[in-house]
């Protein structure tokens, strides 16, 4: 696993459970109206100084809340802290690659990379052999047998990349879609060439 990745399992692992407890979510909602001292949070929940301290200083350590600055006493919902750990956790987004979608390592490889989790094609790779296994990829959305107006094609092309002309004209120049020479009727190759 990548150390970032597992960083960020930490990172998360750590925000979870500073908010698995009922005082410390108690405190955050608190946080979350106003910032308070430690004693007026204490009052405001019926706790003792010392276990709103200890509770504060898990949430603090989860990067929850703000330790107070020197001078004040007051601490602070760290926002911030949350939107950071959420874009980690989005830039290192998991993609499954679709059953019997790939044929080798490499390609595995390539998809993963290439796709966004929900399947669509997130860019056209530049290096030829991953190109083709993505037009591959993309050739999946046809059916053998089955002839496909240029409307069609384009619409579903569109469900994978917002460039479908770029992507029909690819998988048709690469030999995986075929056409009629007039243009009005589309058809996937089959078998589909190998990249």
């Amino acid at each position: 696993m990548d150390t970032v990745l597992a960083e960020t399992e930490t990172e998360l692992l750590e925000f979870f459970k500073a908010l698995s407890d009922a005082t410390r979510l108690r405190l955050a909602g608190r946080l979350a109206e106003a910032p308070r001292s430690a004693d007026e949070l204490a009052e405001l929940l019926g706790e003792k100084p010392a276990v709103v301290k200890h509770h504060l200083g898990r949430l603090a350590a989860a990067g929850l809340v703000t330790r107070p600055e020197a001078g004040s006493q007051t601490y602070r919902l760290r926002l911030e802290g949350v939107r950071a750990l959420a874009g980690r956790l989005l830039a290192h987004e998991v993609t499954t690659v679709p059953e019997g979608a790939a044929a080798n390592e490499f390609e595995h490889k390539v998809l993963r990379d290439f796709l966004s989790a929900d399947g669509a094609i997130r860019d056209l790779p530049v290096q030829e052999r991953k190109l083709r296994v993505i037009l591959r990829y993309a050739a999946q959305a046809f059916e053998p047998g089955q002839r496909y107006g240029e409307k069609e094609v384009n619409a579903r092309l569109k469900r994978l990349h917002p460039d479908s002309a770029t992507l029909r004209r690819a998988l048709v120049d690469f030999g995986l879609l075929l056409r009629q020479p007039d243009g009005q009727a589309y058809w996937r190759a089959e078998p589909i060439p190998a990249p």
